[in-house]
């Protein structure tokens, strides 16, 4: 059996590539491992004019491509493949993916969250030219325009009032006649002028220009089932998340939805396992905010190595 890794992460977005660039530059040697969608969801991303470094913004693929340059650059073996199994409580700890089994000392785990959607064929192809399923990442690209926002929970709630910053006409569509908002969310909603209602309506198409960019949707009532095609310029879908845990369930604390719980940084119920960006953050879910905490599991990695028991050292 080969020697232990110091670490081994699992997930490629901006947390698992910053956790990699910190590690590399600690001597660690660390091992990446992609995941079936490399780059996480900043793949799916267009213009990034938030992340900070890049004045003009910067293409979400492009971005993910530099941080993987940049992880490499400083020793960062990075595989692809996807991780079948995991067995957190081992010492050494033992990652499976389809074609190896790895032992690592310490674990990162940076697997990220996958947005919930529609089902719709339109979706996935015109994501990031006007469907979208964050309103902090891209409402300002929809100044002055015509909008529709998709949810019922305090999310949505949440996302249609910040998007009123920036749109004409907010659209909120839910298909049940009530919310499962909190009241003071919903009042909050509902008092603002620029957000119009569609309860009990569902969203059946999304429409394109033929030039790659939302012009419309077709909603339909529950109750008549009439078709309603609105003019809108973007869709940002927003009925929730998945935190990517069903590898770890039953072998680490995770809380009520899935998330992995983190304490006094980026520590985890396991020693020696980390978790940083979206599987453990329901709040944030911003680039940077992901990138930080990949920072510092790197580092509560690099501090556990340092002081982790000379008999599992040498294993």
């Amino acid at each position: 059996m080969p020697e232990p890794r110091n670490v081994i992460i699992i997930g490629s977005g901006p947390a698992g590539l910053t956790a990699a660039i910190y590690a590399a530059r600690a001597n660690l040697k660390p091992l990446l491992i992609e995941g079936l969608e490399a780059g996480g969801q900043l793949m799916l991303t267009t213009d990034v004019e938030n992340f900070p470094g890049h004045r003009n913004g910067i293409m979400g693929p492009e971005l993910m491509a530099e941080m993987r340059a940049q992880a490499e650059r400083f020793g960062t073996e990075i595989i692809q493949g996807n991780v079948t199994s995991t067995e957190l409580c081992e010492s050494p700890i033992s990652v499976t993916t389809t074609a190896a089994e790895y032992k690592t000392r310490s674990l990162i785990i940076a697997t990220g969250a996958t947005a919930r959607l529609l089902g719709l064929p339109a979706e996935r192809a015109l994501m990031g030219h006007g469907v979208s399923t964050c309103a902090t990442c891209d409402g300002y690209f929809f100044r002055g325009q015509e909008i529709a926002v998709v949810g019922g929970g305090d999310s949505a709630m949440e996302e249609a009032v910040f998007l009123t910053r920036f749109a004409s006409k907010v659209t909120l569509v839910h298909r049940r006649d009530t919310l499962r908002a909190s009241k003071i969310m919903q009042d909050k909603a509902r008092a603002n002028p620029k957000i119009a209602w569609m309860l009990d309506h569902e969203v059946e198409a999304i429409h394109d220009t033929g030039k790659g960019a939302v012009s419309s949707m077709v909603v339909r009532s529950n109750k008549t089932g009439v078709k309603t095609d609105i003019p809108v310029h973007g869709v940002f879908v927003a009925i929730g998340h998945t935190p990517n845990t069903a590898l770890f369930r039953g072998q680490i604390e995770l809380d009520q939805n899935g998330y992995i719980v983190t304490h006094d940084g980026a520590k985890t119920s396991v020693d020696g396992v980390f978790a940083c960006g979206d599987v453990q953050d329901h709040i944030y879910r911003q680039a940077i905010t992901a990138a930080g905490s990949g920072c510092m599991a790197a580092i509560d990695a690099e501090h556990y190595l340092e002081h982790i028991p000379e008999h599992l050292a040498s294993v």
